[in-house]
């Protein structure tokens, strides 16, 4: 089952692991700081397309931020 608030904990430490803003993400994705902000907090998910490129801006598995696994290894190109 789809945990959201892993999903956005996730989001989080990725981000800060890497010293981004959330505004800096919110402008790679083309959306609102403010929905950025709601995915970390667990308040809201993300599309297809977006949840694909949180994938590949963070480099890390889909399996990954969904929780399914705790390995963020990415294996895109």
């Amino acid at each position: 089952m789809f945990q959201k608030k892993l999903f956005g904990q996730r989001l989080l430490e990725l981000r800060e692991k890497r010293a981004l803003s959330q505004k800096a993400v919110a402008d790679v994705l083309g959306i609102t700081r403010t929905q950025i902000s709601d995915m970390e907090n667990g308040k809201s998910g993300t599309n297809l397309d977006r949840f694909y490129q949180l994938c590949d801006y963070y480099k890390v598995s889909a399996d990954y931020l969904l929780g399914i696994t705790d390995d963020p290894a990415w294996r895109g190109e």
